[in-house]
């Protein structure tokens, strides 16, 4: 069942009913494929050098000088003899400019010498040579290694908390996986991350991945898993997906009622009195993976009784007219997780700021007295 409603405080309108949603159920951990992405490998530059003409005595010609066909005035010294001295007879008078037809300038002949091909650099009258062989090939320049580290200590209520380190990935997207669930997180200005994490399996397997494929895993062994139910719904953004749970017959806005607005902590599951929420992943970061995990100390509960859960999304104007896929995963006292698959389609734009209810996405739970 899905319909449309108008939130206030605690009182609840009905003002659509309809749509579709598509679920799939199905057992066991869910599989899925860690895809990153990695740069292509960048073009290494090639730098070019040019070649400026230099006189015999080692000094740098101005523009223009010495081209074919350019009158030289009398007393000219040319190849180092004066025209005028060796040929008396020689009218220079005689002799057309012809610059305003510029010939292509002769090929410059390549230096050689025993050992081959030898490269000329001329620098302040100095000429210096290098053979081919000799001259280092560039490489391009590989990254450094970066020393990346992830450590799980467990806590209360079957929670673990990470921390991550990566000292090279400074303000840097990292995504977290665990055992079918995914959230964004990031590194601050020292690579450094630190996150809580409800553990969905007894022996916890935990990998943060970097866009450009480096990774960091980490385990822990959290045998209290077993007194508590879990419920895991996670989206990406823009989802504005919220999980809802009525404890004992609570209402709307009642005690009872646990959602992000009233989440409790884990203090309330430790004693066994009732339930909390946990909102995971930076919302921050431009379409994150996020998560709400909604967890009861069924194994150490004080009464008997049921919570009803329900699955609600906003209309937003990031989302509306949109589909929204969605994931549900459900651990009961530290069995496998079963995984749900929930398509949602959003109403139009002028629905922004109702709510879209789903009573039926997750399965309510039934607590038995301890």
């Amino acid at each position: 069942m899905r319909a449309l409603v108008h939130r206030s405080q605690i009182a609840r309108r009905i003002i659509i009913a309809g749509g579709t949603l598509g679920m799939a159920l199905g057992a066991g951990f869910l599989m899925q494929t860690i895809l990153v992405d990695r740069p292509a490998t960048s073009p290494v530059a090639t730098a070019s050098s040019s070649v400026v003409p230099v006189s015999r005595d080692g000094k740098e010609q101005a523009a223009g000088a010495g081209q074919t066909g350019q009158r030289a005035p009398t007393g000219q010294m040319v190849d180092g003899a004066d025209l005028t001295a060796k040929n008396p007879d020689l009218d220079l008078s005689d002799v057309a400019l012809t610059s305003a037809l510029p010939a292509p300038p002769a090929e410059a002949p390549i230096p050689g010498g025993p050992d081959g091909p030898r490269v000329v650099r001329a620098s302040m009258g100095a000429e210096a040579t290098t053979p081919v062989a000799d001259v280092p090939e560039e490489k391009p320049s590989g990254q450094f290694p970066c020393d990346l580290s992830l450590e799980a200590r467990v806590t209360g209520a079957a929670m673990v908390d990470l921390s991550l380190g990566a000292p090279c990935m400074v303000n840097q997207r990292v995504t977290l996986h665990h055992h079918g669930m995914m959230i964004t997180a990031s590194t601050d200005e020292s690579g450094q991350a630190e996150l809580r994490v409800p553990a969905l399996a007894e022996n916890a397997v935990f990998i943060a991945s970097f866009p450009a494929g480096d990774s960091a895993i980490a385990r822990a062994e959290v045998t209290s898993l077993e007194f508590y139910d879990r419920v895991v719904v996670q989206w990406q953004e823009p989802g504005g997906l919220q999980v809802h749970a009525l404890e004992y017959g609570a209402g709307y806005g009642e005690d009872g009622h646990v959602w992000n607005g009233a989440a409790r902590d884990i203090s309330a599951a430790v004693e066994g009195a009732g339930g909390f929420l946990a909102r995971l992943g930076a919302s921050e970061v431009p379409e994150a993976r996020l998560a709400e995990v909604y967890t009861f100390p069924s194994g150490t509960a004080k009464r008997e009784g049921r919570v009803v859960l329900s699955l609600e999304a906003e209309v937003t104007r990031g989302n509306c007219g949109r589909d929204v896929a969605a994931q549900a995963l459900q651990v009961f006292r530290g069995a496998k997780a079963q995984a749900r698959e929930i398509e949602l389609a959003m109403p139009d734009c002028d629905a922004v700021g109702d709510f879209l209810v789903l009573k039926k996405a997750l399965d309510d739970l039934k607590i038995a007295r301890n």
